[in-house]
């Protein structure tokens, strides 16, 4: 299964940024596992991310076709709303299934899309399959201040009860207190169908969806593969477990990045 979250960050005046993020393990009925899965998905010509749990075929696929799609600017027609794109997106998703065998489905499949229209209006709509309901879409509220939009998956209760130990301390609801607590769960989950290492993507008020290199345990991973070596071309921002923006190459945090305090010591 699978430990899928979204939020949003809100200044003192705005919406200022949203992310998905989850773990990165596919696991199957036999107790198999394969800890490199990628999850989440940030589209380069529009301001749209996604992320997925349930089953894990049919999502990579259509997902994986999607973003093309997008990067070759055949996705979605000029200046689309992000109402427009949401429902271009669940369309297509919806369509393809109809020549995909349900007989190799699993039980359910549920994606997360948050996108952007102009500087500040962030939505979120959730797409539900299931063998009793097909595909069904909804709204989901984002919230008034920094906090979680939606949790997802067979990690949600580990993570949930978690977070409430997080909202105690003096981070409260903050993007920096929802990623350590999505490391922090990762690190000694009980879920043996959650795990591997974070993957992150993300939307800022400007430009469009935007992918995030993580520091997980000393190493490097990128939608959760493992990076060995980076070159000093590569300009992807990075984050480490406590979401501070760090340096890729050297491991380290950054120069005149800000601190992020961690109360719960991940």
């Amino acid at each position: 299964m699978t430990l899928l979250l979204s939020w949003i960050g809100k200044d003192s005046r705005k919406i200022s940024s949203a992310y998905i993020a989850s773990d990165s393990r596919f696991s199957w009925s036999d107790g198999r596992k394969f800890d490199y899965g990628r999850k989440v998905y940030a589209l380069q010509n529009s301001p749209d991310i996604l992320g997925y749990c349930g089953d894990v075929l049919y999502p990579t696929v259509i997902l994986t076709q999607l973003l093309d799609m997008d990067k070759d600017s055949i996705l979605f027609p000029k200046n689309s709303s992000n109402r427009e794109r949401v429902q271009i997106v669940f369309n297509q998703i919806k369509e393809k299934s109809a020549y995909y065998p349900e007989s190799k489905l699993a039980k359910s499949i549920e994606i997360i899309h948050i996108s952007r229209d102009n500087e500040i209006d962030f939505v979120c709509f959730i797409y539900k399959w299931t063998i009793e309901t097909n595909w069904t879409i909804s709204e989901q509220e984002i919230p008034l201040a920094s906090d979680k939009v939606i949790i997802l998956g067979s990690g949600k209760d580990e993570f949930y009860n978690r977070y409430l130990d997080y909202l105690k301390g003096n981070n409260g609801k903050t993007s920096r207190a929802l990623f350590q607590c999505l490391c922090h769960t990762l690190i000694d989950i009980k879920d043996l169908q959650c795990g591997g290492a974070p993957q992150l993507v993300g939307l800022y008020n400007k430009f469009n969806g935007k992918n995030f290199g993580i520091i997980y345990k000393n190493q490097r991973y990128y939608l959760g593969t493992k990076i060995h070596k980076l070159e000093e071309t590569s300009n992807l921002e990075w984050r480490n477990e406590l979401f501070e923006r760090y340096n890729g190459i050297t491991k380290q945090i950054l120069e005149g990045a800000q601190r992020q305090p961690n109360d719960l010591n991940i």
